[in-house]
């Protein structure tokens, strides 16, 4: 047997007075003995010791531990108690336990006094109890973005179990098919969502939005009791959002069903809509893309298509004009100053093309660098819009409506 091995061993014999179980034991020679385990490395060591239960007792009197590895398989009968109980669906899980700060500090004063770095007692027994629970259920461990987190309390006598329900992410692209509808719910200016006779007592500013029509199916299917909404920018509540749709993550908080059917969910969505919106490529997603989908807007491009009325007529030739508008400083609109900072943006016109419909309206198709503001690109927002439309034709010019063709990057 190794000499270091050996007088290890004795020394900790010495400091437990032998009141040491084979996890404890196994844990502290991690970096000595290869083994599937600190059990059985415990075990290890006590056969080559060849110590009787007189030098080592039985392993329900560890100094350490208090030997609560014994009762991993009470907790994992406890823990499964709860998940039946919230009828939970799940593919993934994590265990994290929260252990009373003497124990750690026993642990940690033998591996002082011996002088070793090895794992921690906590992170021995999460992975002990995830394993138990991995061959109960035949789910996996996952580290990175686990469906459930199984926090332990074993502060008390009485052990409490905590579910952490992670939130599921789907992905998609929505077109917006008419005017009056915002993307997001917005909460009543007066009462702030508590409700009151502005609102007509419902919280709210306008009775739905794209969020809550394409949310609503969602949160029956998953059981979901709240979700939240992720888009690639926003257009203005009288702005259609046509062609391709503008893409959105949903976060749906506390699902209790993740297995959805994406297809019927998606006719699901469009046919509750009733032509208002429409959902297109719904599929799932992850966590990290709704930031994504919400710091892109400067490396994105929108096409637009406007309607715009003219104080007086123009000419055909006037139109070629508009090739002049590439760069644009555009000062924070006076539409949105009062929820936006007061800074010059600048933005790129990358293609502007139009079509006279009568004398004093023309069509114009606005392909924009992502945050171009188009109706101030038209009217100039007194001058706070450098050049725009208004100022290349010489005619005072305003968006009568506007609608999104498509969002691209």
């Amino acid at each position: 047997m190794d000499v270091k091995i050996k007088n290890k061993s004795l020394k900790i014999i010495e400091i437990t007075e032998g009141k040491i179980c084979n996890h404890c034991l196994g844990r502290k020679f991690s970096q000595d003995i290869e083994g599937p385990g600190n059990e059985l490395r415990g075990q290890k060591i006590r056969n080559l010791m060849d110590l009787t239960d007189k030098h080592l007792p039985v392993e329900d009197n560890c100094s350490i531990c208090g030997c609560i590895f014994q009762t991993l398989n009470l907790l994992a009968d406890t823990i499964e108690s709860k998940i039946e109980s919230l009828d939970l669906e799940f593919f993934s899980f994590l265990v994290g336990s929260i252990l009373t700060p003497e124990l750690i500090q026993k642990d940690d004063e033998l591996s002082e006094k011996l002088d070793i770095e090895v794992e921690s007692i906590k992170k021995e027994l999460n992975r002990e109890l995830g394993k138990i629970l991995e061959s109960r259920w035949k789910k996996e461990v996952d580290f990175d973005s686990p469906n459930l987190v199984i926090m332990v309390d074993l502060k008390q006598k009485a052990p409490k179990v905590r579910i952490q329900i992670n939130p599921l992410f789907l992905e998609g692209r929505y077109r917006k098919l008419v005017r009056g509808i915002p993307q997001t719910k917005w909460p009543c200016r007066k009462c702030r969502g508590k409700g009151c006779e502005y609102c007509n007592f419902t919280g709210k500013m306008y009775s739905e939005s794209v969020e809550e029509l394409i949310s609503a199916p969602v949160l029956e299917m998953s059981h979901s009791r709240d979700s939240k909404f992720h888009g690639a920018g926003r257009e203005d509540i009288d702005v259609k959002m046509l062609g391709t749709g503008r893409p959105f993550v949903l976060e749906i908080k506390e699902p209790r069903r993740r297995n959805l059917d994406l297809d019927t969910l998606q006719k699901d969505i469009n046919k509750s809509a009733e032509g208002k919106v429409e959902v297109l490529d719904l599929k799932y997603s992850f966590r990290s893309r709704k930031a994504e989908i919400k710091t892109s807007s400067p490396d994105t491009y929108k096409i637009y298509q406007a309607f715009v009325e003219l104080e007086d007529e123009i000419s055909t030739e006037q139109l070629n004009d508009l090739q002049n508008l590439q760069i644009i400083q555009q000062r924070t609109p006076i539409r949105v100053s009062h929820r936006r900072a007061d800074k010059i943006r600048t933005r790129e016109v990358m293609n502007i093309k139009g079509k006279i419909i009568s004398p004093k309206c023309l069509e114009l198709i606005i392909k924009g660098q992502g945050g171009l503001y188009i109706k101030e690109l038209i009217s100039g927002d007194e001058e706070r819009t450098q050049p725009n439309v208004s100022q290349i034709f010489g005619v005072a010019a305003r968006c009568l409506t506007l609608n999104v063709l498509e969002v691209g990057s």
